[in-house]
């Protein structure tokens, strides 16, 4: 794969690997916690607490959390999406 900064205005090639570093770091973050309890989303971290297979605190605010950082990164790509498109990179 060629240089995909090459013949990038520095300013947008900055911007593009801000945004992606960010939406590396949601991510992470976000799998960190799910881990901790076994689960690959907050939908069966939710059923672990509702039918009593773990204590409500502090896993409900680890799920808040988990869905704080899936969001986030949701609105994180689209940005980074619509950055790419300035630029003309699809």
């Amino acid at each position: 794969m060629a240089n995909f900064y090459q013949d990038m205005d520095p300013t947008d090639a900055q911007e593009l690997e801000k945004l992606s570093r960010l939406v590396y770091e949601l991510r992470e973050n976000r799998n960190t916690i799910l881990a901790k309890y076994g689960v690959d989303d907050e939908i069966a971290l939710m059923e672990q607490i509702y039918t009593g297979k773990i204590d409500e605190h502090p896993a409900y605010e680890h799920y808040l959390s988990a869905r704080v950082l899936a969001d986030t990164r949701e609105t994180v790509r689209a940005m980074l999406s619509d950055c790419l498109k300035e630029v003309g990179r699809p």
